[in-house]
């Protein structure tokens, strides 16, 4: 549409990349529904696109599996009633998509001790838990 699909401000795929099916669409809306292909299927080569780098490549790869289909990331928009608003949906929905699946794993998390607080809440809980099912014994144990 303009020139690409810009993903992050470094990663753009161009239009050429990505490939527009058109459909009708589901639902209500009779003879408007059943003449006009509205709904937009857009498709991008995630295994085989020469404008990701071959590190985000893979790490989309990893995180996208359950949703490719021989390599190729699929999106549908069906829900404006203009070809034009779905196709600008579908090609938002695909750059958060991707977005999301090459961005850098979040640092690992450093273990860290309870605090003093901490402990005494946690031994204090289960005191009052064991008095209050000791409270609840009928031998008088």
């Amino acid at each position: 549409m303009d020139g690409g699909l810009r993903v992050t401000d470094r990663l753009v795929i161009p239009d050429n990349e990505l490939r527009e099916r058109f459909s009708r669409s589901s639902g209500p809306g009779g003879q408007g529904v059943n003449t006009t292909d509205s709904r937009v299927e857009l498709s991008f080569d995630l295994a085989r696109s020469p404008s990701l780098p071959e590190p985000l490549r893979a790490r989309a790869l990893d995180r996208l599996a359950g949703r490719l289909v021989d390599g190729v990331l699929t999106v549908a928009a069906s829900e404006h009633r203009a070809q034009l608003a779905n196709r600008e949906a579908a090609r938002e929905r695909l750059a958060a998509l991707l977005r999301e699946a090459v961005a850098p794993p979040p640092k690992p998390r450093r273990p860290t001790r309870p605090s003093r607080g901490a402990k005494e809440r946690r031994l204090a809980e289960k005191k009052r838990q064991s008095q209050r099912k000791r409270d609840r014994r009928v031998d008088g144990d």
